[in-house]
């Protein structure tokens, strides 16, 4: 075999090898954003229109989410919010409509003191609560829906119920991530949890409306 073979051998293997390292390393980090973004990585994909430039989008809120200064609640801090919310929901049975705006200003309050930024537009608050919140966040987005169609008087005493129980699911989960009697990382309470456990039983449901879901 002439010495010209044996290198364009060399050359194909190399480029073979280096062909599926990259490969490799592709399937890896889809695997790896798919797990730790839930329901986000599809969302993503439909409206980025390809795998490739949806994995750009949510590798870069993982950058934009290193730069931010996301801190933990102190205790007090978390109890007083606790006490807020209790309030928010009791207010519901008289006032749903008043008590889905409260909830959502309590969401964002707590966003605010975490450390995410809160005058942003919508669309970037979910982005960079998708990085630590990527279970909960579509939750989140679908309340704040309801309360966008609750100013305009078009949504339903059901839908207003459950925009409270998906704020409180994201509440729950900004209030004990990070916090001292969390696990150890920001994580805790989000991508280890199954927001489908999220219960609605002790949500409150308004005057004429209560027989009816019971």
């Amino acid at each position: 075999m002439s010495a010209q073979a044996i290198v364009i051998i060399v050359l194909v293997g190399v480029v073979a090898a280096v062909v599926a390292a990259v490969v490799l390393w592709r399937a890896n980090r889809r695997r790896r954003l798919q797990d730790w973004f839930g329901p986000e990585y599809d969302l993503a994909v439909e409206e980025a229109g390809s795998r490739r430039a949806a994995e750009a989008e949510l590798v870069a809120r993982e950058k934009r989410h290193d730069t931010l200064n996301i801190r933990p609640l102190d205790s007090q801090t978390r109890e007083r919010y606790a006490d807020q919310w209790a309030a928010v929901q009791e207010r519901f049975v008289d006032d749903p409509d008043s008590a889905v705006t409260q909830a959502r200003e309590l969401v964002t309050a707590v966003m605010d003191d975490r450390g995410y930024p809160v005058d942003t537009d919508d669309e970037q608050q979910m982005a960079d609560l998708s990085v630590e919140h990527g279970r909960t966040v579509s939750q989140y987005r679908d309340a704040v829906s309801v309360s966008a169609r609750a100013e305009a008087g078009e949504a339903t005493t059901e839908e207003l119920r459950l925009a409270m129980v998906h704020y409180r699911a994201l509440f729950a989960e900004l209030l004990d991530a990070g916090s001292p009697d969390s696990r150890g990382d920001d994580t805790a309470g989000s991508h280890d949890s199954d927001p489908e456990t999220t219960t609605d039983d002790d949500i409150p449901v308004p005057g004429e409306y209560r027989t009816s879901v019971q």
